[in-house]
């Protein structure tokens, strides 16, 4: 049996149709909070970038079960603004730390990085359906 990881997700691949559209399946997944990093917003843009920042939390999920050919497909989805990164989350159903992978944003630096991403205005109707074209 082929290798498989997990993935914490924050942002549009917390929606499951824009998960189906890049994977072509749903993986099993569990609510998960990633702490010492901060979710953002980016100016311009419709989806999130977290940053390492100590005291604060991201919550999101983690996709269990990633084949090597479904991460190959994440890496070219989050392109070259992401770096893959291994992070340590705390599950939310059992409180058990799991390593998984996560995406984190290539520029710390970047300016155009600003307060708070928000899940219900970063994934309206219209925007879902944006996230899933990308897949």
């Amino acid at each position: 049996m082929a290798a498989t990881v997990s993935v914490f997700v924050y942002g549009s691949l917390l929606v499951d149709d824009v998960v189906r559209a890049l994977l072509n399946r749903v993986p099993p997944s569990s609510p998960a909070l990633l702490p010492d990093f901060h979710r953002f917003s980016i100016k311009g843009r419709v989806y999130p970038a977290i940053l390492p920042l100590p005291k604060h939390t991201v919550s999101g999920k983690v996709l269990m079960g990633i084949t090597v050919p479904e991460l190959d497909m994440l890496d070219t989805f989050e392109d070259v603004e992401y770096t893959r990164t291994t992070v340590q989350v705390t599950l939310l159903d059992s409180s058990d730390k799991l390593e998984a992978e996560a995406y984190v944003w290539s520029d710390k630096h970047d300016p155009n990085l600003y307060g708070d991403w928000d899940f219900e205005a970063g994934c309206q109707d219209g925007q879902i359906s944006r996230f899933v074209a990308l897949a």
